[in-house]
Order: structure tokens, then sequence, then C-alpha cells
């Protein structure tokens, strides 16, 4: 059951020692909702770092404030623990223990259907990005939203919400974003660096990627691959490869699209989306993972074409 936004802003203000923490693998949406409340909290008088178990990504390099992520946490002296976009309390990587064995207030926002509530305190809400939840949250507690935090709450909104184009974007999502140009988010700017612009390596991966397309289902799933050594090849890491699933869903008649990135041998990380006729979330949960209706992730391991015969069965149960 969610906490009031005034319950846990009420938390927060008596709090001293804040660290927020993000999912591994750090999305906009993750990295501007965290970096945002981190700010919000300095500029409130508090102690507050943010942490996560994966580098920021070079690509959200432009927003300076981003530079102050940690990998480490600075000291255990902390009397809050607040997970943003975290659709549940593992997605925290090495952090997760610490999250459930704290002792002090734990605080959850977070915008995926698949969240059960794990913290003391909480938050959840169906909608576009955890950033649309972080702005109403600030409304409620009082928090100066700068330009710099715009920025950041920006950063999660278009990046998650697909720059205004997926079809969970909702009226609240276009006020959210017309209150944080009010206060002088730089939309062109974010769009371009997070969706215009790319390496000459991830291009080319790009298109050997595409170009290996699989088409299942009699056309309803894309599967694209991509493997270690391609990564290799391109001279790019894991970070480089956010974004590919979105071009399958883009082929007519597709329903559902599907990212297979091998981890490890054997193991392979799938990215799940659906034009919306198709559940991924609960297609997911078949494995263990979960997210949203129209976009989920989960783990799967096995040979190659094993894995992609696990994933076109429970696709054909949610068709």
């Amino acid at each position: 059951m969610n906490n009031s936004l005034s319950e846990i802003a009420q938390k927060l203000n008596t709090s001293e020692k804040i660290a927020v923490f993000c999912h591994v693998r750090p999305d906009g949406d993750a990295l501007g909702s965290g970096m945002a409340l981190c700010r919000a909290l300095q500029n409130a008088g508090k102690t507050a770092v943010m942490c996560c178990d994966d580098a920021v990504p070079a690509k959200f390099a432009f927003l300076p404030a981003l530079s102050e992520v940690r990998q480490q946490l600075p000291s255990s002296d902390f009397d809050t623990y607040v997970c943003v976009d975290c659709a549940d309390g593992t997605r925290a990587g090495t952090f997760s223990a610490k999250f459930k064995k704290f002792a002090g207030t734990t605080i959850n926002f977070d915008h995926h259907v698949s969240n059960d509530g794990y913290a003391k305190m909480n938050y959840v809400v169906v909608c576009p990005a955890t950033c649309q939840i972080m702005t109403e949250f600030f409304t409620v507690a009082g928090y100066e939203i700068t330009k710099e935090i715009a920025d950041l709450l920006m950063l999660g909104l278009v990046t998650d919400s697909g720059t205004f184009t997926h079809c969970d974007v909702e009226p609240e999502t276009f006020r959210t974003a017309a209150l944080l140009c009010e206060k002088g988010a730089n939309v062109n700017e974010i769009s371009y660096q997070t969706n215009g612009r790319q390496t000459a390596a991830r291009a080319i991966l790009y298109g050997k990627v595409m170009s290996a397309m699989r088409f299942l289902l009699d056309g309803k799933l894309a599967v694209i691959t991509v493997t270690r050594e391609q990564m290799r090849e391109a001279g790019v890491d894991i970070s480089q490869t956010e974004g590919f699933v979105d071009f399958p869903l883009t082929v007519d008649g597709v329903e559902v699209a599907i990212s297979l990135l091998e981890v490890k041998r054997g193991q392979y990380k799938a990215s799940l989306r659906s034009k919306g006729n198709v559940n991924v979330n609960a297609v997911a949960a078949t494995f263990g993972g979960g997210g949203h209706v129209l976009a989920s992730g989960c783990m799967l391991f096995g040979e190659y074409e094993e894995v992609v015969e696990k994933l076109t069965f429970a696709v054909t149960q949610h068709l």
C-alpha cells in the first residue's frame, strides 16, 4: 500500500543523512530521478549522496550533476535510504542487501507495475517515468525545482516516454513537461544528447545487429541479438546498446520486440517491448523479471536457440 507524498515528505524533512540508490545499468529516468532528489535534499540543507552499482553511461555526461553519482557508499551513518526507479529491491545490485537490512527509514519511489512495495515507505504509481512522480513529490514537499533539477527530471521524462511517443503518455506527462520547461529545462538539448546522436562505433554495431533481425510467429515477434564478440569488435560497452530494441517494434506487423544481450556464455539479458496488445511484463515474469506492460526485462540462461525458443513460447501465451 502506498504512503502519501506528504507522509514521505515529512519523513525526509526530518532526515539528516540520506543515501539515494537506483537500478543497475542506469537509464535516464533512474539517474534523473535519483540525482534530482539528491540535489533537492542538498539544497534543503541535508547531507545526501546518490549511488549506483554501475558507472553513469558517457552519453549522460552533458549533465554535470551526474558526475557526482558514486559507485561506493561513502559511510554507514545514514538515517534514510531511498530507492528510485527500482522495480524490486534486487535491482539495486550490490546495494540491495544493504537496503534490505537497513534499520533506518527506507523509501521506494517507482513507476513499474511489477513493484510490490519492498520498502518501509512506498510510493508506486504506474506512469511513463519515475521523474514524473518526483516532479509531483517536489511540489508537495515544497522543494525548489531549479534549472539544474528541471533538466535532470526532464532527462527521465524524455527517455522513458520515448520522447513523449509511448502509448502510456498521459495528459499529466505533458503538464509535468510544461512545468519543467517553465523552470528552465532544455528539452532540445536533452533530446539531442540522448536520442539524436551516437558514435560511429555504435552506428556500425547497430547496422550489424539489425541486419540479422529474426521474425517469428508469422512476423508478430522480432528478435535481435547482440553478442559479446560483436561489442568487442565494435569497441563499445553494454551502455551503447540501449535503445536497440525499439527499432524492431517499428516494423509493420510486429507486436513484440525482444533484444537479447549476451552477458556471458549461456546467459542473456532480454529486453522486451510491446505495441500494446501483449503484456510483456507478464512474459518477463515467466523468467523472474518484470517492469511495465509495454517494456520489461529478464535474464535467461541456456544455449542461444533454447533461449529464443523459451521466449517465443512465452510470447505465444499472451498473444
